[in-house]
């Protein structure tokens, strides 16, 4: 299931606007904060799918039954675009464990790239529900990998894969890749074209560098 959540009208896309406008990001201060104001309303259109229960809360007047989450999901990411991302996602489920991983684009002998993970930080996932986030799904090979070394820490009960943007190659090589009924999708736009580097066109540039700073 695809989930895209700038497809309705509401305050998400202004977000989107100004992190997509190439004057507006060069505020570094103001393009994560977007991020992390978009990863915020993520987290609240992905705990409506959750598992609650009733809980009695009593008032200084009384007592009454309210709906709270039976366990909160444990929140991963890629470093280090998804940070920001990632913070909007801990504002709201602010009990949650946490994963980290660090993948990389590492360019090969044929001019094309491999992906490459050097650190992974993650709690038990056995019959958690995950969230996996990345700032720009592209290619969705990165995606892929990352949720491969991710279970080997245990088999989530179901997972949520949360980009901002993303192109639709990498949507279809998702789907083709992770399992229908485990892995629900979640992105704030799909963009038609990528380029030979695997950039997201219209996309927004490189999101770890508007948010970090450019790498060497």
């Amino acid at each position: 299931m695809v989930n895209i959540i700038g497809n309705k009208n509401s305050i998400f896309n202004q977000f989107v606007y100004q992190i997509r406008d190439i004057d507006i990001q060069q505020d570094r201060f103001r393009f994560r904060k977007n991020i992390e104001r978009i990863g915020e309303i993520f987290a609240y259109e992905i705990s409506k799918t959750l598992k609650w229960s009733e809980k009695e809360v009593t008032t200084p007047l009384g007592t009454l039954d309210i709906p709270l989450l039976d366990n909160y999901p444990v929140i991963a990411s890629i470093l280090r675009a998804g940070l920001p991302l990632h913070q909007g996602m801990l504002n709201y489920f602010d009990q949650s464990d946490n994963a980290f991983i660090s993948a990389y684009r590492k360019p090969n002998k044929v001019g094309a790239f491999n992906i490459q993970i050097e650190y992974t930080s993650s709690p038990d996932l056995t019959g958690k529900t995950l969230i996996l986030c990345d700032a720009m799904l592209a290619t969705g090979a990165s995606m892929v990998l990352t949720y491969k070394e991710l279970i080997s820490k245990g088999i989530p009960e179901h997972t949520h894969i949360v980009a901002v943007l993303a192109s639709v190659q990498g949507v279809e090589y998702v789907e083709k890749h992770l399992p229908s009924s485990k892995v629900t999708l979640w992105v704030g736009a799909i963009d038609d074209e990528l380029t030979a580097e695997a950039y997201i066109v219209p996309g927004l540039g490189d999101a770890g560098d508007l948010a970090f700073g450019e790498k060497m």
